[in-house]
C-alpha cells in the first residue's frame, strides 16, 4: 500500500511537479460557457479570455462528487490518500473533499492548507518530499498542520481593474487608482486575505514585497520557496527578482517561478507578482 497526495488545481506547482499529484479541478465560467480549470482550459487560453471578454468570470469550487471519483479509484488500487486543498475560509472546496473523505473511513485525510496558489503548492512541495522520504501518512499529516502556520503569501496587484469588474470597488476609486498607479500590496495568513497596503508604482509595491519579508522573520531557505505572476508576461516579476536579488543570492540555487492559474486569475487579473515562502521558525 502506498500514499497519493491529492491537490485541487488552485495549487499552482511548477509544471515538472504535476504529473507526481492527482488534481482536482476547479470550474471558471464566463457567462454560460463553463471551462474546467487546467483541463478544458490552459491557463494562457484563460489569460487571452480574461483579457478579451467582456463577461466577467466566475469561478465554482470542487464538487464531493470530483472528490469522490479521484479518492475511490485510489483507494480500490489499495493506496493511502491525503489531500491538501485551498484554504477553507476562502473555498469550499476543503468542504467538498472532507464530504467525500467520508465514502472512505480511514483510508483519506484531508488537510486544510490555510493557504492558496504557490502557497498551497509550498506545503504539497513539502508534503511529497517527507513521501519520498517514507515519511508516514499519520506523520506527514501531522507535519503538515505545523508548518502550514509558517507559510507566508505576500502579492503586488497590478491593476484595480479586475477588482472594480467584480464589483469590489467603486467605478471613481478604480480610476483615481489608475491615475495615481496605485498598486494593493495584499498577503494571505491563516486563510485569510490581508490588504497590507498600497504602492505607488512598481518599484515601491517591489520594496513593499521585501519589507513584509523581512517582517515575517525571514525566510526559511531549507523549506520550498516559490515566486507566481498572473497574465501572459513575467516581466514584473522579473523586476521583482532583480530588485530582490539580495535576499535569494547565496541562499537558492534556483529561483522558481510559475503562472498562478485561472481560479486566483479570475479574482486579480494579469499582471500581478506574488512570493510564497515558509518564514523562519521562532
Amino acid at each position: 500500500m502506498s500514499l497519493k497526495i491529492v491537490l485541487d488545481s488552485t495549487s499552482d506547482l511548477v509544471p515538472e511537479l504535476l504529473g507526481k499529484f492527482e488534481i482536482v479541478p476547479l470550474t471558471v465560467n464566463f457567462g454560460e460557457e463553463e471551462f474546467i480549470d487546467g483541463v478544458t482550459i490552459t491557463r494562457e487560453e484563460f489569460y487571452a479570455k480574461l483579457i478579451e471578454s467582456d463577461v466577467i468570470p466566475t469561478t465554482s469550487q470542487a464538487s464531493p462528487e470530483a472528490f469522490e471519483r479521484v479518492f475511490k479509484k485510489l483507494v480500490e488500487n489499495g493506496d493511502e490518500v491525503l489531500c491538501i486543498t485551498v484554504a477553507s475560509k476562502l473555498s469550499g472546496t476543503y468542504q467538498s473533499a472532507c464530504i467525500a473523505a467520508e465514502e472512505f473511513p480511514g483510508k483519506v485525510r484531508v488537510i486544510d492548507s490555510k493557504s492558496v496558489a504557490i502557497g498551497s503548492a509550498i506545503l504539497a512541495e513539502f508534503a511529497l518530499s517527507l513521501l519520498e522520504k517514507g515519511v508516514s501518512a499519520e506523520e506527514i499529516e501531522k507535519e503538515l498542520i505545523e508548518k502550514r502556520e509558517d507559510i507566508i503569501i505576500v502579492a503586488l496587484i497590478d491593476t484595480l481593474e479586475y477588482l472594480k469588474k467584480g464589483g469590489r470597488l467603486s467605478k471613481t476609486a478604480a480610476f483615481a487608482g489608475s491615475l495615481l498607479n496605485i498598486k494593493p500590496v495584499v498577503s494571505v495568513e491563516d486563510g485569510e486575505i490581508n490588504v497590507l497596503g498600497k504602492a505607488r508604482g512598481s518599484k515601491q509595491g517591489n520594496n513593499f514585497l521585501i519589507k513584509e519579508i523581512e517582517k515575517a522573520g525571514g525566510v526559511d531557505f531549507s523549506m520550498p520557496l516559490l515566486l507566481g505572476y498572473t497574465g501572459h508576461d513575467p516581466y514584473m516579476l522579473e523586476k521583482y527578482k532583480e530588485d530582490s536579488r539580495f535576499i535569494w543570492e547565496g541562499k537558492v540555487e534556483n529561483l522558481r517561478e510559475t503562472c498562478i492559474g485561472s481560479v486566483i486569475g479570475t479574482h486579480v487579473g494579469p499582471g500581478a507578482i506574488a512570493v510564497a515562502f515558509f518564514r523562519k521558525s521562532s
